[in-house]
């Protein structure tokens, strides 16, 4: 991009303004630390010139937003055009309680709904068992039966609002009931949009909410695909997530690596059972932390669609709509601090605006006291109109990739990308992801990596506002959500009830028609559904699937 003659004054420049500036200034005032490092422990220089980006073509590895390398967007206009959907990850206590809160989201501005799930739903246990007992609603809303989802969106417009679930061990189950939701209220699966997170690779990496062991998993996951692009043509029937790696304690260059790599393994593994690429990957979606390292996050999503594109490409997709990676951003929740919790307003702020310059699709922020509880009408209130402040008065949506050409920026992108790309030869001689996992290979790295962060924070390595530095004595001041203590009484009773009236000759042999799927090589997904139909609870589906695949129980790794 630059010519040769140019290139060697801008050197001479700079090691004359380094000897006879930067350097004599720096003996006067000393920098503040011996060596800058970001959070993935890439050293930074002082400071970036032409010559630290020299290698790279513009036309091939930059080029233009909703072109091929997709480096600066995955569409022409990004948010000139349209705006990012605005939602706020919600869910907690009982059905009627979080159906409440989406309304009241949607009518503060909201444009499409976020569902969170309590860790019995996560699990594949309905409310009344007794593993779920004492975690009802706690950590999101619980769903145990098709019932249950029709109370959740009761009153609310599926048809026309995009709803993203973060559900995996059971996501086809869930999913199913969304569908079967829909349909009972005369709304064509042709029609309805969202996303279902379905990544159970990072589960056994890094979240741990997995049910059966890997090969069924995949194969659950596979058939998804496969019903999706048949039948319901606007889901994106996975949402590969790094989120929740990055939140076990991973750099963002392993976040990165990882969730990328994890991509690769389920677009061999829908080749490998006979689908189209082209007819699958357009439906592909992916889901990002954004941490405090403000230049690292935005060459992250930089880096990924350009890595996407072009792994895509290698493996043979021919369609442009193929290559695009498309992706949802949700704030880092382990950056959230129980001290001085209105400072977390200012992190969750800057995380926001390092994933719309990054060119984020899709955007959740965290909420002020999230680090105490789930959020209050308030905090999340705070936490909508601080997406919608970036929006329409900050002025960074006005053009397209604000920071490409910056030759920091540049430069960190392709070193991302070439760190990611050493993480991929490690992980393949391994054997893949898969082998890699058994071996704990993502474990361990992720473990590294969180306890060096941790060893850094605790040291006063590393500052920590309002935690390790800058503290102060606080009686917390901020109102804090209180869940409804009879929730769990009645879901138990509506699943009581729902299993009296339902026609449980019906329930059973649907019950018994998936069995015979899941033994079998057939796609499960319209058995499934016939089951969520017929309003066999959650835990009475996963329980067939758990008699013919087994649960997983991790190995033992030192």
């Amino acid at each position: 991009m630059y010519d040769k003659k140019e290139l060697n004054r801008i050197k001479e420049k700079k090691i004359d303004w380094e000897k006879n500036r930067y350097s004599k200034l720096v003996r006067i005032h000393p920098e503040r630390k011996d060596k800058f490092e970001n959070l993935s422990g890439t050293e930074i220089k002082n400071i970036y010139t032409p010559e630290d980006i020299e290698h790279l073509e513009y036309n091939k590895d930059i080029g233009f937003p909703g072109e091929y390398p997709f480096l600066r967007g995955v569409h022409s206009t990004m948010h000139r055009g349209r705006l990012w959907t605005m939602r706020q990850f919600a869910g907690f206590g009982s059905a009627e309680e979080t159906n409440e809160r989406y309304k009241y989201l949607l009518e503060h501005g909201e444009t499409g709904l976020s569902v969170a799930f309590d860790y019995p739903t996560l699990y594949g246990y309905d409310t009344d068992h007794l593993l779920a007992r004492g975690e009802f609603g706690k950590c999101g809303v619980a769903i145990s039966s098709l019932k249950d989802m029709e109370i959740l969106f009761d009153g609310i417009p599926v048809d026309d609002v995009t709803t993203s679930m973060t559900i995996n061990g059971p996501a086809a189950i869930v999913w199913a009931m969304y569908v079967a939701n829909a349909e009972n209220r005369g709304i064509s699966k042709k029609i309805i949009g969202g996303t279902i997170q379905n990544d159970i690779l990072k589960e056994y990496i890094a979240q741990k909410s997995f049910i059966f062991p890997p090969a069924p998993s995949m194969r659950l996951i596979v058939d998804t695909f496969e019903y999706g692009f048949k039948q319901v043509p606007r889901w994106n029937t996975i949402s590969i997530s790094g989120y929740h790696i990055r939140e076990a304690g991973s750099t963002a260059v392993q976040e990165l690596a990882f969730t990328l790599g994890d991509g690769i393994e389920y677009v061999k593994a829908a080749m490998k059972r006979g689908l189209d690429i082209d007819k699958f990957a357009p439906r592909l979606s992916f889901f990002f932390n954004a941490h405090n390292d403000f230049f690292e996050e935005i060459a992250k999503y930089r880096a990924a669609r350009r890595i996407w594109a072009k792994e895509l490409k290698k493996l043979g997709a021919k369609k442009s709509r193929s290559l695009l990676m498309r992706f949802h951003t949700q704030t880092a929740g382990c950056t959230l601090t129980a001290q001085q919790p209105e400072i977390n307003i200012v992190r969750v702020t800057m995380q926001a605006l390092s994933a719309v310059l990054g060119g984020t699709q899709s955007l959740h922020t965290n909420s002020m006291d999230e680090a105490l509880a789930l959020p209050s009408e308030k905090a999340v209130r705070i936490a909508l109109r601080t997406q919608q402040i970036i929006a329409e008065e900050s002025g960074v949506t006005d053009t397209i990739d604000p920071l490409g050409g910056s030759y920091y920026i540049e430069w960190l992108t392709d070193k991302m990308e070439e760190k990611t790309y050493e993480y991929f030869d490690r992980v393949e001689k391994l054997g893949g992801v898969i082998s890699a996992i058994e071996k704990g290979f993502f474990q361990r790295e992720i473990a590294e990596s969180a306890y060096k962060y941790q060893r850094e924070i605790d040291e006063n390595r590393r500052t920590i506002v309002g935690v390790n530095d800058y503290k102060i004595d606080d009686k917390r001041s901020i109102p804090l959500l209180k869940m409804d203590e009879e929730g769990e009484q009645r879901q138990i009773n509506r699943l009581e009830k729902l299993r009296k009236e339902r026609n449980n000759s019906k329930t059973e042999k649907n019950l018994k028609r998936l069995r015979k799927a899941a033994e079998g090589d057939e796609n499960m997904m319209p058995y499934i559904l016939d089951c969520v139909h017929s309003y066999a609870t959650l835990g009475e589906t996963c329980d067939v699937l758990r008699g013919v695949f087994g649960e997983y129980v991790e190995p033992a790794i030192y």
